[in-house]
């Protein structure tokens, strides 16, 4: 094994073995560049999609949900720079880190830049045996940056050109109709790039400091396998066998993939897609702290967690249902109502999606009707 590891330890950080490439540059919060290439962390030419050298790519257990779009997340760290492990909350990540996601979707049948179809898939996103994307089968859509800072993170929203060559930072946000294609149903939707005060939104888990923090990179959303190239690798292992994380302790806590069961519980599913989807507003001290509800994986589910609670200023988001979540009946709790909503009104999440996760609101409603006790 100990021969194989320089292979395995090329093919994490995709480095093109003599490839030569523009190095990562990490700009000043004031001079943020137009195009996204100034970075250097993803690049594309049109036809492949690629990571630079020393960009790791990685993934959730359980990822939040975005109209079904495939994501590609990446970290960078400056050289010799590590991150400190924590059990419960995000990594802590040195001054200088850029943390990447790129949203992009598989062409569907009939696609073209007149008529933006693309497959509508509950799948994980995976680079091909030489660690790119083939953008005649993928069109890219967005890459949002969260970038460390002495004083705190930065997000930039950028949107991908239609040669697919280039991402231009777009402070505004962007807007793209779509439609979602799946065997032979089609569904027209519009497709959100948030602006940055809306990045800022949901990136400030705390709603008395507004501090932005990424919201995935916590150890219980990266402890997992992740194909490297076709090898199936444990992510905090590795992170620490290529010396990027540090202070890992014993029983690093593992959150499940409610897509990809296993052994994990109905409960434990439910619970992990109500943490990533709705837990960083609706936590004690989070944006919603003032509804109630909270649905982070360490609230207990009794009435602070909506069962049998009644709604809190909530308005037309109650659909007249009496209680958030009403054991064994979910046609009568509010929580399910709101998922199956796009109104802007009633939806939630609030911000992130325009379309009904189908298979989300499936297992939702299947939790709650497991649910045993009354109101």
């Amino acid at each position: 094994m100990a021969k194989k590891k320089p292979a395995i330890l090329c093919v994490l950080l995709l480095v093109a073995c003599g490839k030569q490439q523009l190095p990562v540059v990490v700009h000043a919060a004031d001079e943020v560049p137009r195009q996204l290439s100034a970075w250097g962390v993803v690049l594309a030419d049109g036809n492949f999609f690629e990571l630079n050298d020393r960009v790791l790519p990685y993934d959730l257990n359980t990822p939040l949900f975005s109209d079904y779009a495939l994501k590609m997340r990446t970290l960078w760290l400056p050289a010799g720079e590590t991150v400190t492990y924590s059990a419960d909350s995000e990594l802590d990540f040195p001054v200088g880190t850029i943390v990447s996601k790129t949203f992009y979707y598989e062409k569907a049948e009939g696609w073209a830049q007149s008529s933006f179809r693309v497959v509508r898939a509950d799948r994980e996103p995976e680079l091909d045996s030489s660690g790119r994307l083939g953008l005649n089968k993928y069109v890219l859509i967005e890459t949002r940056l969260l970038v460390r800072y002495e004083d705190g993170w930065q997000a930039f929203p950028y949107v991908w050109n239609a040669e697919q060559n280039e991402a231009w930072l777009e402070i505004a946000g962007d807007v793209r109709s779509m439609t979602l294609v799946a065997d032979s149903e089609a569904q027209d939707f519009i497709y959100i790039v948030p602006d940055t005060n809306q990045c800022s939104g949901c990136h400030a888990p705390n709603h008395t400091d507004k501090k932005i923090r990424p919201i995935g990179l916590k150890a219980r959303h990266l402890n997992r396998p992740y194909g490297y190239a076709g090898q199936e690798l444990n992510q905090i292992e590795q992170w620490q066998t290529l010396g990027v994380l540090t202070g890992v302790e014993d029983n690093v806590p593992e959150s499940v993939r409610w897509t990809d069961p296993g052994d994990a519980t109905l409960d434990e599913r439910a619970r992990a897609y109500l943490d990533i989807n709705c837990g960083h507003c609706h936590n004690s001290v989070g944006a919603a702290d003032t509804s109630g509800l909270h649905l982070d994986i360490k609230a207990a589910v009794n009435r602070n967690f909506g069962i049998c609670k009644s709604p809190t200023a909530v308005g037309r988001g109650s659909g007249d249902r009496p209680y958030d979540i009403y054991p064994g009946k979910p046609d009568d709790s509010i929580l399910l109502y709101r998922m199956e909503h796009t109104d802007p009104a009633i939806a939630m999440p609030e911000l992130g999606r325009s379309t009904v996760h189908s298979e989300g609101v499936a297992l939702i409603s299947e939790w709650i009707a497991s649910l045993e006790g009354d109101c």
